[in-house]
């Protein structure tokens, strides 16, 4: 069983910054993608940025440049730097990875719990 734990969001004013980590534990083999993913209150789910284990990123129009993305292999974690925050980017963030667990070299996909973003003033 793989477990996706994220921590650091809240509540943080306009143009302020905020910083997401999560976690990937239990039964790993190997983790080929991590990625961040938002949903905001009647909206559906987005992709905010991904990294794969090489490093290779990719971000959505919305948050280039005010977004970073980067990954600790050791550790299995993924962290979101978040810069220059406005109120659309007021979201439940998700930790999303494909991970193939012990004994296994296909990925499945796991979700985190989230994690409330809020800006505002």
């Amino acid at each position: 069983q793989v477990q996706l734990v994220e921590s650091g969001g809240g509540l943080v004013q306009p143009g302020g910054s905020l910083r997401l980590s999560c976690a990937a534990s239990g039964s790993i083999f190997r983790i080929y993608v991590m990625a961040w993913y938002r949903q905001a209150p009647g909206k559906q789910r987005e992709l905010v940025a991904s990294i794969t284990s090489s490093g290779n990123t990719s971000y959505s129009g919305s948050v280039k440049g005010r977004f970073t993305i980067s990954g600790d292999n050791a550790k299995n974690t993924v962290y979101l730097q978040m810069n220059n925050l406005n109120p659309e980017d007021t979201a439940v963030y998700h930790c999303n990875a494909a991970v193939a667990p012990a004994g296994s070299i296909r990925p499945s996909n796991y979700w985190g719990q989230g994690t409330q973003v809020t800006v505002s003033s």
